[in-house]
């Protein structure tokens, strides 16, 4: 005799992009160190995301009064990849979820 199983409705969830936590939005924040020079700072800021001369030296002097800047926002492996390229010129740089 054979026995016959009924399995129950199963209704799929479907994930949108919106709905990975990866994808929430997140800052890098570069902070105040005392090895690099300001002047050092702006180039970094010029070449590794294309500011401007007058917005490079605005992020720049925002990381050596309040001591930090948010420099970039993204997905969480945009924020990891700019957080190793700030490392690799020797800035102190960091990233964490937008609020």
């Amino acid at each position: 005799m054979t026995e016959t199983i009924t399995l129950p409705d199963i209704e799929e969830e479907q994930v949108t992009r919106g709905d990975v936590e990866t994808d929430v939005p997140w800052v890098v924040v570069v902070w105040d160190d005392p090895v690099n020079t300001m002047s050092y700072v702006v180039h970094v800021f010029q070449h590794l995301f294309g500011f401007s001369r007058a917005k490079a030296t605005k992020l720049m002097l925002a990381v050596h009064t309040e001591g930090k800047a948010a420099v970039a926002h993204g997905t969480r492996e945009k924020a990891e990849h700019d957080v190793n390229r700030l490392h690799a010129y020797g800035l102190w740089a960091t990233m964490q979820k937008d609020r």
